[in-house]
């Protein structure tokens, strides 16, 4: 049955609301804070909320508010003595789904309930309907038509209308800053800021500045005080970009901001607090640091409460043929080029490359071919992939169709097999093991292991 949850600190009208709702069939919890409700509501999510406007300690707006971040989906109905245009608008605003003045009748909430309760299984009914017919999810500027990428914009779209903070996994270039940018435009925060950082691009010694600002004196050159970007995002979404190269010093701070949503700016002692959706990106496997010590247990738990996993581009070359097409279109209205598509032979050369960069290096590989293009299509000798040739001493042994055993050279074992392509990926990778990896398929861990069975040093990468 629907459950209902009743925030009514008037003793007689709540147990009248209990009463009634009863009756009609539903499941009532009451409460008669708002403090009270949220704890309620943190065990156990309701189908429908029921509160009054004024209540002791935390208004019905503040709580309002509050059961909207905790969950946007739940449809919430505001009561109030006290109607006004303006108290009407301030609910709405507030993410009200409903507003109904006392005194009312018992049918005219059932009425409401009833109401608001078939507008929401309406609009499941018709996300499951989506999914199950195998509809495609679009998203502006994202160009997703395969099977992989629908189960990510599907899982952005489920997740977009929460505050739940999300971590975006995948390798350089698959496109972690598109789905973080969707997950806030499809949430109620679009029109608050979206505020970026990479944690790489900015010097240990100035991150933390960057991230809580500073205070006058603070240290030398703070001539004055300045607003970090928590604060910048304040009623919106900050995007911590490659979270896994975070200092260790500055995780166990941005942990506190997740738990409490508070800090003091760089200097300062008094305690700011933010409302502010977290959503962060890695291109590491963070369990991997976890082991290694690098990275906090606490932090990764608090950041993957939705992890979503981004698949390389070799994992879904379907899109090529669709991503060619945007890029041609946008490069070639940008430099004035009459390119207006890619021939066959073109294409089937994409489609075989096995695209270490991902997305990222195929925009650009379409930006230089539109560029260097002599017609109007794209051919195979404008695009210039970046595949250096093997050497005929390190190039791995080809198979041989007259060979006794057609799975092996002749005179090689699996073992040696395997550890010749590894070399040979090391090497075309120009020494980059992070890059040999994604070249064979391998996490980087793995690869780290077998290197140090074949005696290879693995110094960490500058």
């Amino acid at each position: 049955m629907p459950s209902v949850l009743i925030v009514e600190d008037e003793p007689k009208m709540r147990r009248l609301l209990e009463l009634n709702l009863v009756e009609e069939g539903y499941v009532v919890r009451t409460a008669t804070d708002a403090e009270t409700a949220l704890k309620m509501l943190s065990a156990e999510p309701v189908n429908v909320i029921l509160t009054d406007v004024k209540l002791p300690g935390m208004t019905g707006l503040e709580f309002l508010r509050a059961a909207k971040r905790a969950n946007a989906a739940t449809p919430v109905i505001v009561m109030t003595a006290y109607g006004t245009v303006e108290s009407a608008v301030d609910a709405m605003k507030a993410g009200a789904n409903d507003y109904i003045l006392k005194p009312f009748s018992m049918e005219e909430i059932k009425l409401v309930i009833r109401k608001e309760l078939d507008v929401h299984r309406l609009r499941e009914e018709n996300r499951s309907l989506r999914e199950a017919l195998g509809q495609r999810y679009r998203f502006e500027n994202i160009v997703a038509h395969s099977a992989k990428m629908q189960e990510v914009l599907a899982a952005v779209e489920r997740v977009a209308a929460t505050n739940a903070t999300v971590l975006l996994g995948g390798e350089s270039g698959v496109g972690k800053d598109l789905i973080a940018r969707a997950l806030h435009q499809h949430s109620r925060r679009a029109q608050g800021p979206f505020v970026k950082i990479n944690c790489t691009a900015i010097p240990e010694n100035l991150l933390e500045s960057e991230l809580f600002g500073y205070e006058k004196g603070a240290f030398t050159g703070a001539v004055a005080a300045k607003a970090g970007k928590f604060e910048l995002a304040d009623q919106g979404t900050i995007f911590l970009d490659e979270i896994g190269d975070m200092p260790g010093a500055l995780q166990a701070k941005l942990l506190r901001v997740l738990q409490e949503r508070e800090f003091e700016h760089l200097g300062g002692t008094k305690t700011l607090k933010v409302d502010v959706r977290i959503i962060a990106a890695t291109n590491q496997d963070l369990r991997a640091a976890l082991e290694q010590g690098t990275f906090r247990e606490d932090l990764y738990y608090r950041l993957n409460v939705v992890p979503i996993s981004i698949p390389p581009l070799r994992e879904h070359k379907e899109d090529i043929p669709y991503l060619v097409d945007h890029f041609v279109a946008r490069f070639s209205g940008e430099s004035q080029k009459p390119v207006s598509g890619i021939t066959p032979a073109a294409l089937k050369r994409l489609m075989e490359f096995h695209w270490p960069g991902n997305v990222r290096e195929l925009e650009n590989i379409i930006e230089r071919a539109v560029v260097m293009a002599a017609g109007t299509q794209i051919d195979v000798g404008d695009i210039h992939l970046d595949t250096p040739p093997a050497s005929s001493e390190q190039r791995p042994p080809q198979l041989s169709a007259d060979d006794k055993n057609p799975w092996l050279p002749p005179g090689r074992t699996l073992e040696q097999f395997e550890d010749d392509i590894i070399r040979e990926a090391v090497r075309r990778a120009g020494g980059n093991k992070s890059q040999a990896a994604r070249l064979l398929g391998l996490s980087r861990n793995a690869l780290r292991y077998r290197l140090s069975k074949l005696g290879l040093s693995d110094e960490p990468e500058r």
